[in-house]
């Protein structure tokens, strides 16, 4: 099981975070080991001082596919969630000074959150799906992926030039503006709708 991850999918948040708006999908990966199991808490990381949530739409592939058309792209995913990119944004911040890899601070043990997945069904408008982050029961991240710089299908199609998708795999598809710091004791819950489907608190 890979995990795929977006950076730059929405416009506010590309400009919150001081950056360009990108020709193609940004895409990094986390490994297996990144996904928090259901119902175990989140530690905080002790190699960072300034951990942020990151609240993106997640979809599940369920079929093997490389070299995909967009236009076919959505025949090989079935069911999307919500989850949290979690950055240690100082990490983070360091590497790209540097101009190096930051995986170490976006792609460490337990640093994917992704809730119960609802499956896809005909009537679904993919280009009109609400979802958003709580923290502490207030409202702290909403998104429509009306407002994706690129969609579901681009995005699939996309990652399937470089990478063979498999089923299993997830993505996530870029976090809308409101990105921000948690820290311990914090509680985050996630919607799909006005559906929670998750809900984890920082140890």
């Amino acid at each position: 099981m890979k995990i795929f991850c977006i950076g730059r999918n929405y416009a506010d948040h590309v400009k919150e975070m001081g950056n360009e708006i990108p020709d193609e999908p940004v895409i990094f990966m986390k490994p297996k080991s990144a996904l928090i199991q259901n119902h175990t808490p989140f530690y905080y990381p002790e190699f960072t001082n300034e951990l942020h949530y990151e609240c993106e739409l997640v979809v599940r592939i369920s079929k093997n596919g490389k070299y995909i058309q967009e236009k076919h792209a959505a025949n090989y995913y079935n069911a999307i969630s919500v989850g949290i990119d979690f950055t240690a944004r100082d990490i983070q911040n360091q590497l790209k000074q540097k101009g190096l890899p930051w995986e170490k601070g976006k792609s460490f043990d337990n640093s994917a959150s992704v809730g119960n997945f609802v499956d896809l069904v005909p009537s679904t408008n993919k280009k009109n799906i609400n979802f958003s982050l709580s923290k502490n029961d207030e409202v702290v991240q909403k998104g429509n992926t009306k407002d994706m710089i690129f969609s579901i299908d681009a995005i699939v199609a996309d990652i399937s030039k470089y990478f063979s998708l498999n089923i299993g795999d997830l993505i996530f598809t870029g976090t809308p503006a409101g990105a921000g710091e948690c820290i311990v004791g914090d509680s985050l819950e996630g919607f799909l709708e006005n559906n929670s489907v998750f809900k984890l608190e920082i140890k």
